[in-house]
């Protein structure tokens, strides 16, 4: 199934929707549920936009969660330092 996915200016997934909600809700249109999640209204000019929506294909809602929770491991492990890895030497 198709996930959309409104990722804010920092990386963070903040909300997440399926097809069905994307269709019964924004009409079908990712760029309306951009719209939606940056707050400028319809006949406005959307600006500067501080997000971005993914799509996503995963079988369940379990899977999608388990990615999203990974993402950033590998640099929060470089700066926290795991292995040995350090970014900087003072």
């Amino acid at each position: 199934m198709k996930y959309y996915v409104y990722f804010d200016a920092y990386g963070h997934a903040r909300r997440i929707i399926n097809e069905q909600e994307l269709t019964e809700q924004f009409c079908n249109d990712p760029d309306e549920f951009l719209a939606t999640m940056c707050h400028y209204g319809p006949g406005t000019a959307p600006g500067h936009t501080s997000g971005h929506v993914g799509t996503l294909n995963f079988d369940t809602r379990q899977e999608l969660e388990a990615y999203l929770a990974g993402l950033g491991d590998e640099i929060t492990g470089f700066y926290v330092g795991s292995a040995d890895s350090r970014p900087y030497n003072f």
